[in-house]
């Protein structure tokens, strides 16, 4: 192991009396961790070659006196500045290639984490300039957006271009309502996993989606299609952008929840919303929002701008349409799959924001319970989901056309 070199730098600078001085910084096998005395805001990091450099911007943190333990192989210095009054930065030397992963902050704001990844030469060159890795504070940390009461603006990025379009299956008359289904994650996103028995979301999310798809053939009421039928990775705007290209009139993202206390179970539907409704919703979307970020390189950049547009009434209507398929999913598929006492919950998820396909965001159940675990990958757990998914759209659908409306809600 090379030896960890401190240099303490001695930047003087004005600092907040309640920031959180930096404590000590661990290197304990491939995982680094920063400590502080107080709570800070965020972080984020960045790479740097000539020489190769991991560099840390902690807001709400100063430089202080604490200890640097541990080595790797990868680190032959840690070093220490004050950039301006409220952000500190800890610079990590390397003296192989490395990436960071799994970026964090403790949920009392007091550490921030990330493991070491070993890449090439070129892996590692190739990612210096693709930008900033933000760390994923928790969701009580994070200042909620101002309600806006006239109109709501969300960027909404260009329809997937040179993304292969799935089959459509099921009913063979086009008139038919065509239901796309999402599954969550997939290639080398294996999104939430089970730390008991390792069952991946990834897996779970596509045997739920196939079964989905097999229940909605099976009755011939509508048209379906998958944006995943294997084992690959999508970011998000193609998962969308697929449902978009169709012309989907409703659009399902299939997911598997997690959390720190085992306890938590039961399933939850996520409608779009630029505020969230509550800091459980919050964490949601920072998490699955980050699903395009791998080892810090994004992989949901696409060329052309990101343009921003007014949500207008269709765009309204498509999220009325969304709440209401919510309401009507706990409804029509409580008998099969348990729910969350509160069942729907708000965000600002990117794999909702297609602007003019109803959308919702079915989290069923949570991977990191055991019973729900069970439940959710086996198969008498997916047939009664996706009974329960199938009965939801019959009534949607129904409704819709007993209304005699291009789109009505349920």
């Amino acid at each position: 192991m090379l030896n960890i070199l401190v240099l303490a730098s001695t930047l003087l600078a004005a600092t907040p009396s309640d920031a959180g001085g930096i404590s000590a910084v661990d290197v304990q096998g491939d995982r680094v961790t920063v400590r502080f005395d107080d709570s800070v805001e965020g972080a984020s990091a960045f790479l740097l070659d000539g020489p190769r450099r991991i560099a840390l911007d902690i807001s709400g943190a100063q430089t202080g006196r604490g200890h640097f333990a541990g080595a790797h192989d990868a680190v032959t210095a840690i070093r220490q500045g004050q950039l301006s009054d409220g952000t500190a930065r800890v610079v990590l030397d390397l003296a192989a290639p490395a990436m960071l992963g799994d970026p964090r902050i403790a949920a009392d704001g007091k550490s921030l984490s990330f493991s070491l990844q070993n890449v090439t030469d070129n892996r590692f060159r190739s990612a210096v300039g693709q930008g900033r890795l933000h760390f994923d504070a928790p969701a009580h940390m994070s200042a909620r957006p101002q309600k806006r009461i006239h109109s709501i603006t969300v960027p909404i990025p260009a329809v997937a271009r040179g993304v292969a379009l799935p089959p459509v299956e099921g009913a063979r008359d086009g008139a038919r309502p065509l239901v796309v289904i999402d599954a969550g994650h997939g290639g080398h996103d294996p999104g939430a996993i089970n730390k008991e028995n390792g069952k991946r979301e990834k897996d779970v999310t596509l045997a739920i989606a196939q079964a989905i798809r097999d229940q909605l053939v099976k009755s011939g009421r509508v048209r379906v299609a998958l944006t995943r039928d294997d084992d690959h990775f999508l970011v998000l705007q193609e998962r969308y952008g697929i449902a978009r290209k169709l012309g989907a009139d409703l659009f399902i993202s299939v997911h598997a929840d997690s959390a720190e206390n085992a306890e938590a179970h039961g399933a939850t539907v996520y409608t779009l919303s630029e505020t969230a409704s509550d800091r459980e919703a919050a964490r949601l979307a920072a998490r699955e929002n980050k699903a395009d970020v791998l080892n810090g390189v994004n992989l949901g950049n696409q060329s052309g701008d990101v343009s921003s547009i007014l949500i207008d009434l269709t765009q309204r209507e498509s999220m009325n349409i969304s709440a209401n398929f919510a309401r009507l999913l706990q409804r029509e598929a409580a008998p099969y799959v348990p729910f969350r006492s509160a069942y729907h919950r708000f965000a600002s998820l990117m794999v909702l924001k297609a602007p003019d396909t109803p959308s919702v965001l079915f989290e069923t159940g949570y991977i990191s319970n055991a019973e729900d675990a069970v439940f959710l990958s086996s198969r008498e757990g997916q047939q009664a989901i996706a009974r329960g998914v199938a009965r939801a759209i019959d009534v949607h659908f129904a409704r819709k056309l007993a209304m005699g409306s291009g789109r009505s809600g349920g």
